[in-house]
């Protein structure tokens, strides 16, 4: 049983509140630059996460080919094909939206942290949890934009898919680039400070969930999303997690996966990130007003996997005790 509600989900759903009731703080017209503070923000994420990724780790878990591409295809591949399933099922202009939302969740790499701790808790196969959690974080920089780009930039005109992607590597990979270079020097430093730097992160994350609901609250978008259609995303949402999850406990089981790596399978192929998701919502749809609604559901997703996984890595954890 979890002891206590994530903190972390409480302040997301706080800075909702807060864009609904006050919107419009640190807009252009206001002495706090929100936009500017969380794209300088951003960049830091992506430099402190090039130096916190531990080559040696990496390095460990690099033979087990047979988890890594398990992981990696259900990450960017099977996510993604089953939300493209339900696109028939797409009739107007709000489910369109809502679909772009859910598609956008889909194609977002796996988490880092989350994911690694979840196994630890489990007793899974930890050096493969680091190489595949830190490797789906890097190509998510490509794919994730690629993917978008298939649907989005011949059909929204807000969305401009080569200045996407020139700002996805000014903002993201450069950092993430500049922060290996430098792992061999400040690499130790930084993830003897983890907690600090994982609060900055969420500062960030914070600020990007605020700024995103507030344009999206003034411009009023909400206003034409059906309840209906909001509780039909989480239910996809709820039915996406347990089909993943199901299909890579299937496909290990078939594959006489050693215990170890079907639990880092289920824990890193199952999961997709808030930070990615909440940057790449603010680089990619930055001057679309329905940018809170790409947050939507990798927050409920974020919220679903971290209260699930969390109670199955700890009956897991018991269990090998």
């Amino acid at each position: 049983m979890l002891k206590r509600i994530d903190g972390f989900i409480v302040g997301l759903l706080c800075m909702i509140a807060l864009a609904y009731f006050y919107p419009g703080i640190g807009d252009e017209n206001s002495w706090i630059q929100l936009e500017m503070i969380t794209s300088i923000g951003i960049s830091l994420i992506f430099f402190f996460y090039g130096l916190k990724l531990s080559p040696q780790s990496m390095k460990k878990g690099l033979s087990n080919f047979r988890l890594h591409i398990l992981v990696q295809i259900t990450t960017f591949v099977l996510f993604p094909l089953l939300i493209i399933c339900l696109r028939p099922l797409v009739k107007t202009e709000e489910t369109h939206l809502l679909w772009l939302a859910l598609f956008f969740m889909a194609a977002l790499p796996s988490t880092v942290s989350s994911s690694v701790v979840m196994v630890s808790i489990a007793k899974g196969n930890i050096p493969g949890a680091i190489f595949n959690a830190s490797i789906s974080g890097l190509i998510g920089i490509i794919i994730t934009p690629l993917w978008m780009g298939l649907f989005m930039h011949t059909q929204e005109a807000d969305f401009d898919f080569l200045a996407s992607v020139t700002s996805l590597i000014i903002k993201i990979l450069c950092p993430v680039l500049l922060g290996l270079a430098l792992n061999k020097y400040l690499g130790n430093t930084v993830r003897k400070h983890g907690k600090y730097i994982n609060l900055f992160d969420k500062c960030i994350i914070l600020m990007i969930v605020y700024n995103s609901f507030s344009k999206s609250f003034v411009a009023q978008i909400f206003n034409d999303i059906r309840l209906a259609h909001l509780i039909l995303t989480v239910v996809i949402i709820i039915s996406l997690f347990t089909i993943i999850y199901g299909i890579i406990f299937a496909i290990t089981l078939k594959l006489k996966f050693t215990k170890e790596d079907q639990i880092t399978a289920l824990f890193c192929g199952s999961k997709k990130s808030l930070v990615h998701g909440s940057v790449m919502a603010n680089v990619l749809f930055k001057n679309m007003a329905s940018q809170g609604i790409f947050i939507i559901p990798i927050m409920v997703y974020h919220s679903l996997q971290l209260i699930t996984i969390s109670f199955i890595a700890q009956r897991l954890g018991l269990k090998e005790k």
